[in-house]
């Protein structure tokens, strides 16, 4: 199913959920059937699918900075290798799991998401850099690592790691939307422009 194709029939039904695989023909394709795009007034806003959330099956999100002279683009990224790399972080805060969070932690971000809410939560805000892997080929610079340092959005995307989110659209610097996509890119993401409308 074309992207075009898929925002046009969510603007013809409006909020009504239509399947999307995270895909553009010749951009790129996927089978994980977790991320939509649908339209809140006149903003985008992301649908990202849970796997395993038993009061809701998914959360919408939006682009922090949306101005056309904005300089930031969506990547839709591999939860899990988000994530890896995030805990490489030594300079900014890096959370424990959702499982170490005391109780009023998980329920005020699970009420945050919540879809029933009329406020659209942000999608994270990151930062990523390159540094060397440890061991031999790191040593000799064959091998890198990703090092995301979240700006926003940290406890968002720990929170949808645990309920069974696959991939989801984080924001970043134009500058670095490439080494993201290189680190984090979920299956096949190969457009920094994906989920604009």
């Amino acid at each position: 199913m074309s992207l075009s194709r898929t925002v046009t029939r969510v603007y013809k039904f409006h909020l009504t959920s239509v399947r999307m695989e995270c895909a553009r023909p010749r951009l790129f394709s996927m089978s994980i059937d977790t991320a939509m795009i649908a339209p809140a007034a006149a903003e985008a806003v992301w649908i990202v699918r849970l796997q395993g959330h038993a009061l809701y099956d998914f959360v919408r999100l939006k682009r922090v900075f949306t101005g056309r002279d904005s300089r930031h683009q969506v990547v839709l990224v591999d939860v899990k290798r988000l994530l890896e790399c995030a805990d490489r972080d030594e300079t900014d805060y890096v959370l424990t799991a959702v499982s170490d969070w005391h109780a009023g932690k998980v329920k005020g971000i699970r009420e945050f998401l919540d879809p029933d809410n009329p406020r659209v939560p942000e999608m994270p805000y990151v930062t990523i850099s390159a540094r060397r892997a440890p061991g031999l080929l790191g040593l000799i610079g064959v091998h890198r690592e990703g090092v995301v340092s979240f700006r926003n959005g940290q406890h968002r995307a720990r929170y949808l790691a645990h309920a069974g989110a696959l991939c989801m659209p984080v924001e970043v610097h134009e500058r670095e939307a490439e080494l993201l996509r290189q680190m984090c890119a979920a299956s096949g993401e190969a457009s920094s422009e994906y989920g604009d409308i």
